[in-house]
């Protein structure tokens, strides 16, 4: 089979597609023929050896995919080969075939097609966990989305709205904001062009808003925490500015609020069973029509690079998936 393949850790373009064999069914696992892989921020980590997870080489990137099952190993009773699926791979998923953990494939829902089902895990999964386990978002509270039009921001988009919260989509340009804007956003900022704390002042009466939803870091960090209303919750998600922030501890003192991580991949590692009640939840979502990926652009494996130079260079609204 092909496969996208990361032999030492380098830029997108150090990436080589050459064939490799079929993964074997181990027990407790399924081998997945993949029809779409998400590509998410963590990938352009994982290359370069600055993410959480260090596979030892050669590895394909690609955490969340959709198929349909080859084959099922030694346990797997709930499954079965020709079934369609997604599932949370961690890496690997850049190719035509995948192995997954069996306890992180789930059914697809009638009707779902394959790059939706690529779409939902990461970013909806990410934001989900952030906003009800992390958050605890109430509703009538103020969301700051920062990045708002990427993957998992405008994913916190459209769950803060379902959540019951007013929501206040940040992002680098008008376009990025129209989107927002479709999803749902009350309020927006372009934080290239107006001030983001004299902006938010605005839009809260100096009260502050309740909630940070924060995967970008760098620069914005500080303004936003300086935002926040007594008792809030700063939700760091990610770091796709680059720069990890030092902030002031003193604010959080001052404010009463918090800073949590957010960290979905332990979460689903960690705590299964309410990582699938979150699944069950979101595909209810779905099945209501309430959420709709946005698909940024699709790529065959050949286009991996492309893919994620796309990822790095922040121009991606919504999804962008690899279609093998």
């Amino acid at each position: 089979m092909k496969a996208v393949l990361c032999r030492q850790y380098g830029p997108p373009e150090s990436l080589v597609v050459d064939q490799i064999d079929v993964p074997s069914a181990a027990p407790g696992n399924v081998v997945i023929d993949v029809k779409a892989c998400g590509v998410n921020f963590p990938d352009t980590l994982i290359i370069e050896g600055k993410y959480q997870f260090k596979p030892p080489f050669p590895f394909s990137p690609g955490g969340e995919v959709a198929g349909v099952v080859r084959a099922v190993g030694e346990g797997i009773t709930y499954l079965k080969p020709g079934d369609n699926v997604f599932a949370l791979t961690g890496w690997g998923g850049f190719a035509e075939s995948v192995l997954a953990d069996g306890f992180k494939t789930f059914p697809m829902p009638a009707g779902m097609d394959y790059t939706t089902a690529a779409s939902l895990m990461y970013t909806y999964g990410t934001s989900y966990h952030a906003l009800k386990q992390r958050a605890q978002v109430r509703s009538g509270e103020t969301v700051l989305v920062l990045g708002a039009a990427g993957g998992v921001g405008l994913a916190a988009v459209t769950l803060g709205k379902l959540m019951g919260a007013r929501v206040i989509a940040a992002a680098s340009t008008d376009e990025k904001l129209a989107l927002c804007r479709q999803y749902g956003a009350d309020e927006i900022i372009n934080y290239t062009t107006q001030n983001l704390r004299d902006r938010l002042n605005e839009l809260t009466g100096k009260r502050g808003v309740d909630v940070v939803y924060d995967p970008v870091g760098g620069d914005l960090a500080e303004p936003a925490l300086r935002s926040m209303a007594w008792g809030g919750r700063y939700l760091v998600v990610g770091f796709a500015a680059g720069p990890i922030p030092s902030l002031p501890f003193n604010l959080p003192l001052l404010k009463g609020c918090s800073v949590v991580g957010v960290f979905w991949g332990a979460f689903a590692e960690r705590q299964p069973k309410e990582n699938a009640q979150n699944v069950r939840e979101l595909l209810d979502f779905w099945q209501a029509g309430h959420l709709v990926p946005h698909i940024h652009a699709t790529y065959p494996l050949e286009g991996a690079a492309d893919a994620l130079n796309e990822m790095l260079g922040r121009k991606v609204m919504g999804k962008v998936l690899i279609v093998p």
